[in-house]
């Protein structure tokens, strides 16, 4: 499901079904992303950052265009406690990657890979990230 913002309307909760994951997208060619994406974080609840929330930057392969910088979108991610991916959606092979990965996560965070949470997942992103 996708949505362009949060809150989601509370006139279809009864018919949503449950979240296991939130990926931020945010457009490096966009400053209105970012401040999209920063709006939206009020809205999560500070549970979901325990592993189920991650940040995915895309158009990164057009570094000459970029209207976000880089610091700020690692910020968020330490500030978050979620792992930040980068991908250019344009390249199919890093599309495919990033959605394998993607998808990777959230059977992480929905609770189908045993003896793995999404606690533990991301504390492993993040110990990968500071080496």
């Amino acid at each position: 499901h996708l949505a362009t913002s949060l809150p989601l309307p509370s006139e279809r909760d009864h018919l949503r079904p449950r979240i296991d994951l939130i990926a931020f997208m945010i457009d490096i060619k966009s400053k209105y992303s970012l401040k999209n994406v920063e709006a939206s974080l009020a809205h999560v609840d500070a549970s979901f950052f325990l592993g189920k929330v991650c940040f995915l930057v895309t158009g990164v392969g057009r570094v000459n265009y970029c209207s976000v910088e880089t610091n700020a979108i690692w910020k968020l991610g330490e500030v978050y406690c979620s792992p930040v991916l980068y991908c250019e959606l344009e390249l199919e092979g890093i599309r495919v990657a990033t959605a394998q990965r993607l998808l990777r996560m959230l059977q992480i965070c929905s609770g189908q890979i045993p003896g793995v949470s999404a606690l533990s997942f991301g504390s492993l992103m993040r110990n990968s990230a500071d080496e």
